[in-house]
């Protein structure tokens, strides 16, 4: 694959960088708006990419998201969106472009984590109502949006698991009351070096049911990426996620 790689310079595309090399796949060129020496070259934007690349891997932010777009569909490059915190126009703008190109979206690269998702949304089908939940996310000290994507990912397959409808409630504080029925309640930490750690709990009378997940470096989400990447690349104009890869594989 040749690749073009936005956020080249940040912690994920320095382990997206790295993997890459590893695997004989080609970084063409980087775009970052604090460009840093590396083994391609890399631009502060898109005014100054020359380089033929088959595909986007975008692990910068949510700011400047239109503009990643509309080089991709210039260009017509299938993209693979890594970056978390999009706003509801962020969104609609996704499912806009991916009627013109191949996307790949979701909420976490790693396909650990999308298995999780998977058992996540059985348990919240088995368990039901009578279960209350409680999602737990922990991250390092520098990022930026809360809760994560991925806790947001995970709390929306609780709510298409359960017949009845729920609630998110972000954190406790005072007197609250009660919990209610219909929350599901998540809650973000923030220290240290911590890459990523999600646990849902499911609370019921007597007994507790806790699925958890822990990445202890970058590199599983970069392998996540470089698998959907190769996954991608072929397929048609439309917004592919984890489980359509997930599907492929296990079919």
């Amino acid at each position: 694959m040749k690749i073009l790689l936005c956020g080249a310079c940040g912690k994920m595309g320095t382990a997206v960088s790295a993997l890459a090399a590893e695997r004989g796949e080609e970084i063409v060129c980087g775009v970052d708006l604090f460009p840093k020496p590396a083994p391609y070259p890399v631009y502060a934007s898109f005014d100054g990419v020359t380089e033929q690349a088959e595909i986007l891997i975008d692990f910068s932010s949510a700011a400047g998201l239109k503009e990643r777009l509309d080089f991709a569909a210039a260009h017509n490059l299938p993209a693979v969106l890594g970056a978390t915190g999009y706003s509801a126009e962020d969104q609609a703008l996704v499912k806009e472009f991916a009627q013109r190109i191949p996307i790949f979206q979701t909420g976490n690269l790693s396909l650990g984590i999308n298995l999780l998702q998977i058992l996540v949304k059985k348990a919240a089908a088995v368990l039901g109502a009578d279960f209350d939940v409680e999602i737990v996310e922990r991250h390092h000290n520098q990022k930026k949006d809360a809760p994560s994507g991925t806790a947001l990912m995970l709390a929306e397959s609780v709510k298409s698991a359960r017949q009845d409808e729920i609630k998110a409630v972000y954190g406790r504080h005072g007197m609250v009351g009660a919990r209610e029925n219909d929350e599901i309640g998540i809650h973000a930490v923030r220290g240290g070096t911590v890459v990523g750690e999600h646990e849902v709990g499911f609370y019921g009378e007597d007994e507790i049911v806790t699925l958890s997940h822990s990445a202890r470096s970058r590199k599983v989400f970069a392998n996540g990426a470089l698998k959907a990447a190769a996954w991608l690349l072929g397929k048609p104009a439309g917004l592919y996620g984890m489980d359509d890869l997930l599907a492929e594989i296990g079919s």
